[in-house]
């Protein structure tokens, strides 16, 4: 099993390079006392999911439920600033969030952005602004306003930051919350588009160790430097036509902690999930990163998407028709594992 395999002595970690996700997950657990103490009567759920629940005042339409999330880009800005290329980052920001509301089922409504650097320069905004709003395009939402920040001393040279947030809406008949799951039921993955927007502290870590330029190497005939700034799949248009047809049980986004964090988010405490690490052919590019850094199978599965954009969990006579409603958008998926009864392990690998 690839969980259990020893990583050798110079094999590089996501901690090596300075993010501590077991870190992040302390964190939520410190803070959801003081965030529950601001909770107003139309709050659903608690923190830690991948979008916040809010029900309508409006008793007309008290069966209607906000959806809010908000991310980042990470450090894939730094390849983007380094190498100066800004023409797509702005989709990977929307992308990151819009991502993790259509995962409860939301159809996105609106946008905010917040762009944050030391010194403006007009073009770089430009351009990262131009592509935040082709990303609302891609998932059919509006870029409503947002925030431009210019602090000096605060950022070096032309270092700029991003986040955003976005907000959808969904009833709650139609709110996919995982409370359906059970043993048996079908794990559907989709492909990711690349890395996207994970994992980039680790994925810099291996070309600064290894004195790479991006922009040099070639994997499987496509350039290094195009394949790491290739913006995260926006999944709207794959799911809304997934939605007409199937209702998943659950949904899980495939991003910081790879699949051992974000799979487990939409199972319910009582249950686990086998992944068969064979029933795909992982993109070359997760090859080239494990094979540069000596990064151990484990550690792969925990840091990087892994060529997984999204985990769906469906009844099992549903899975053809799953995939066969996905791929009406050019989307690829695959029967990836299935969910079993609880065990040690959230997420148990297998080949």
């Amino acid at each position: 099993m690839p969980d259990n395999q020893i990583p050798t002595n110079n094999s590089l970690t996501y901690k090596d390079s300075g993010v501590d996700t077991q870190a992040g997950q302390n964190l939520i657990q410190r803070i959801k006392p003081f965030v529950k103490q601001t909770h107003r009567p139309e709050v659903v759920g608690q923190i830690g999911g991948f979008g916040g629940l809010f029900q309508l005042p409006d008793q007309t339409h008290s069966d209607s439920l906000l959806v809010a999330g908000t991310d980042g880009v990470g450090t894939k800005l730094k390849l983007a600033i380094d190498y100066d290329r800004h023409d797509t980052i702005g989709e990977d920001l929307v992308a990151m969030c819009v991502n993790d509301i259509l995962v409860l089922g939301a159809e996105p409504l609106f946008f905010l952005d917040y762009f944050a650097t030391g010194k403006l320069n007009v073009d770089h905004a430009a351009k990262v602004i131009e592509s935040i709003a082709n990303g609302c395009k891609m998932a059919n939402m509006a870029l409503l306003g947002g925030e431009t920040a210019e602090m000096p001393g605060m950022y070096q040279k032309d270092d700029y930051d991003l986040a955003g947030f976005a907000v959808g809406m969904v009833s709650r008949a139609q709110l996919i919350d995982g409370t359906n799951i059970q043993a048996g039921d079908t794990l559907i993955a989709i492909e990711s588009s690349g890395i996207h927007s994970n994992g980039y502290s680790l994925v810099r870590k291996i070309l600064e160790q290894n004195n790479i330029n991006p922009n040099d190497v070639e994997i499987d005939g496509n350039n290094l430097m195009d394949l790491l700034i290739k913006p995260t799949y926006i999944y709207a248009k794959a799911l809304k036509n997934l939605l007409q047809t199937i209702r998943p049980k659950g949904i899980a986004h495939i991003t910081g902690g790879g699949v051992d964090e974000n799979l487990p988010r939409c199972l319910p405490d009582t249950l686990s999930a086998t992944i068969n690490t064979k029933s795909y052919t992982r993109p070359a590019l997760f090859d080239w990163l494990q094979d540069q850094g000596k990064i151990s199978d484990a550690e792969m599965w925990k840091t990087f998407n892994q060529g997984i954009g999204m985990i769906l969990v469906v009844k099992p006579s549903e899975a053809e028709k799953t995939m066969t409603a996905l791929s009406e958008t050019s989307t690829k998926s695959w029967i990836l594992g299935q969910i079993i009864p609880g065990c040690d392990s959230k997420v148990v690998y297998e080949s």
